[in-house]
């Protein structure tokens, strides 16, 4: 899209106001004819498609970031301003579409306002306007399109009404019909007319509201050393005060809305009505109550994640096992069958088994967008978040990572301030996601005998809650101590604005959903992939003939008479992987990890569930020569119980289990959170970073705790 135009092809910037129905009418202008990447440079989703906007002319359409206004706070406003100031070098736009939402238009206005006064094509698109008319508010349409000098057509996306009418604006406008109006919204030579002047003898083509944004924001330009010193040079010759213009902008601004507002629009007196959004508030902002109820939906949400997810998940994992056991006794048992099942496939798997989640959590967050309680969300939230250094959108991240860490750091996209939101990548895989239960199910079962606390309170049960509010805690004393050394300079707003409650827009939640598995599938999985490969190789693989010796010597004893083949299969692949890249690493690790309680063979399972923590248990079913049957689960831990160290004492006591149970809780052992990190923040940096404090944080609590119950 907003390239320069090729083949009579026009390019349309789609903008507006977050939850103004601008993604409902790109979906209803594109239909299937999207596609989603990011933007260069940045980890913002870019949608494009393509639309039919009359017979002989075909658009490219591109959803632009939504925006309150042209000063940006967000990454993702920053994307947008840049587009619509001409200064991204990849795209520009012939025709810009604002869409504004009219249950709330004088907010929309101001956003509308500055667009027109960029000088460039703009056809306003009014949605909610059922909503409107159900608040009482009255628009008069040609009015306001006299007043605005711009089209203005009504729609409705999702009943793909005035979809033709405004197809024709755009048509009309891209050749001309409509001529820009000559005034600007506001009196920009009150304020600041030296310096426009002066500026406007460099840039003779710049209108006077963009060069108040040369002035502004010209360090984040696409423009020459000499350009650059030229406007400051005309900054401080003319003593230019950035914050002072922007305010006398917005006040003139508003005074100049309410005027239009006064003329095209009928609202009912707010003292005569009492809105149904602020009568909900009264008791989800309840003092009391709120936080109850706040509870209570995280609770239903984090549950939700687990329980439909669940399904999916484990058909998913049931489909690849039967495919890797098809090909298994379908292909010939060499190196290049194992490569594929082992390799290509479990990684395959490790990638697919997440989407699920992904889906699911951005289903219902979408869900809580478009209904409007999200905001409400953060806004509760916000006191305890910021004084740990974050802000109250973070919690809804931090929430999520309970169910997978993956997908809760994409969702913290939308925190404003960079520092706010790298905090929350930084801490949000503390969260005990749902990998890790497997792991606490069974060391807890192993050390924690059961019984009961004031006969109903089960013990067991009390320790995995510990597990899970241990990481919370953590999460934020780390966030506390990290906030002082992190060194970005950005001035924190928790500016939020409350929508009005309504029905969510069903149609626009499984594009959502979509979007993110496509991107975690596409960007993610590329980097788990390799992993995978990796560790398959470490466990495959030996130094010199080891591996071959190994299998020659087991076959051997199988083809001697009364063998016991499957014990023999068992032991082959015990000794197998104990002798492999994967077993060194474990044996070299053992006088590391001997502080913390653990031998050799929980050195290897640490190694391997770097790919998921819930391999834990499959490499300690492998090592105790456990098979993979029904009863295997009851097995491993019969065995485990059993097994003993060289001096006789067991391997699985109370220490060790904790010591055990408090480094997973800790340790960054998720190959694919460190992979959507490193595309999160553009950096290695950070997921490197994450890895060493995590395992250091696990290191030294785990050995806090042994050294306690030893």
């Amino acid at each position: 899209m907003l390239v320069e135009v090729k083949n009579n092809r026009l390019h349309i910037a789609l903008v507006g106001n977050p939850n103004s129905g601008k993604s409902s009418l790109f979906n209803c202008l594109t239909g299937l004819n999207q596609k989603v990447g990011n933007f260069p440079g940045v980890t913002v989703d870019k949608k494009t498609g393509s639309s039919q906007i009359s017979p002989s002319q075909t658009a490219e359409i591109i959803d632009l970031p939504g925006s309150y206004s042209l000063y940006p706070k967000r990454m993702d406003e920053w994307v947008t301003y840049k587009v619509l100031l001409g200064q991204d070098r990849e795209m520009r736009a012939d025709v810009i579409v604002a869409v504004a939402d009219a249950s709330n238009l004088k907010r929309n206005l101001l956003f509308c306002t500055q667009l027109i006064d960029l000088k460039v094509p703009v056809v306003i698109a009014l949605t909610m306007m059922d909503m409107a008319k159900r608040k009482g508010i009255k628009i008069d349409i040609p009015a306001l399109e006299r007043e605005l000098g711009v089209p203005v057509v009504a729609v409705n996306p999702l009943k793909n009404k005035g979809i033709p009418e405004l197809k024709k604006a755009i048509a009309l406008t891209a050749q001309q019909a409509y001529k820009v109006p000559a005034r600007d919204f506001i009196d920009n030579k009150s304020f600041a007319a030296d310096a426009i002047n002066e500026l406007k003898q460099d840039f003779p083509e710049l209108s006077d509201y963009t060069a108040i944004h040369y002035l502004i924001n010209h360090e984040s330009f696409v423009l020459s050393g000499k350009e650059q010193e030229l406007i400051e040079s005309i900054e401080v010759k003319n003593n230019f005060n950035p914050t002072k213009t922007q305010a006398e902008e917005i006040l003139q601004r508003y005074s100049r809305i309410r005027q239009i507002m006064q003329q095209a629009v009928s609202e009912p007196d707010p003292l005569q009505k009492s809105l149904f959004t602020e009568r909900l508030d009264n008791i989800f902002l309840h003092r009391r109550w709120g936080y109850l109820i706040l509870l209570a939906v995280l609770f239903l949400l984090f549950q939700s994640v687990f329980w439909l997810a669940q399904h999916p998940m484990d058909w998913i994992e049931l489909g690849f096992a039967k495919l890797s056991g098809t090909l298994s006794a379908s292909l010939p048992d060499n190196r290049w069958t194992d490569l594929l099942i082992n390799g290509v496939i479990a990684g395959l798997s490790g990638i697919l088994v997440f989407v699920p989640q992904i889906m699911i959590l951005f289903g219902l967050i979408t869900l809580l967008e478009d209904t409007g309680y999200m905001a409400r969300i953060s806004f509760l939230s916000d006191r305890l978040m910021r004084a740990v250094g974050l802000n109250g959108k973070s919690v809804m991240p931090m929430i999520s990572g309970f169910a997978c860490a993956v997908p809760a750091i994409m969702s913290a996209r939308n925190i404003e301030n960079r520092k706010e939101r790298l905090l929350t990548i930084l801490i949000t895989p503390l969260m005990s996601c749902s990998a890790r239960l497997p792991v606490y199910t069974i060391l807890i079962s192993l050390v924690i005998p059961q019984g009961y606390l004031l006969g109903f309170l089960s013990i067991q049960g009390l320790v995995m809650m510990g597990l899970y509010l241990l990481g919370l805690i953590m999460a934020l004393i780390v966030s506390y101590v990290a906030k002082w050394f992190i060194r970005i300079k950005e001035k924190s707003f928790f500016i939020l604005e409350l929508p009005t409650y309504r029905s969510p827009r069903w149609n626009n939640i499984l594009p959502t959903m979509l979007n993110k598995a496509k991107i975690f599938v596409f960007d993610a999985g590329k980097i788990i992939m390799i992993i995978s490969l990796v560790l398959w190789a470490l466990s495959s693989f030996g130094p010199g003939n080891t591996m071959h010796n190994i299998s020659e010597r087991y076959e051997q004893l199988k083809a001697q008479p009364g063998a016991n083949i499957e014990l023999l299969d068992k032991e082959y692949q015990t000794e197998k992987l104990e002798s492999s890249y994967a077993g060194i690493i474990g044996k070299s690790m053992e006088p590391a990890i001997r502080p913390l309680g653990y031998d050799w063979k929980i050195g290897i399972a640490l190694v391997t569930s770097f790919a998921a923590r819930e391999v834990f248990v499959g490499t300690m079913a492998t090592l105790y020569s456990v098979g993979d049957d029904d009863d295997g689960s009851l097995l491993l831990k019969e065995k485990m119980k059993a097994a003993v160290r060289p001096d006789g004492s067991p391997v699985f006591s109370l220490a060790t289990g904790l010591s055990l149970m408090i480094f997973y809780v800790f340790a960054m052992q998720c190959m694919s959170t460190l992979a959507v990190v490193k595309r999160e923040t553009r950096s290695w940096k950070w997921p490197v970073f994450q890895l060493v404090y995590m395992t250091a944080l696990a290191y030294l609590m785990s050995w806090v705790v042994y050294q306690l119950f030893k």
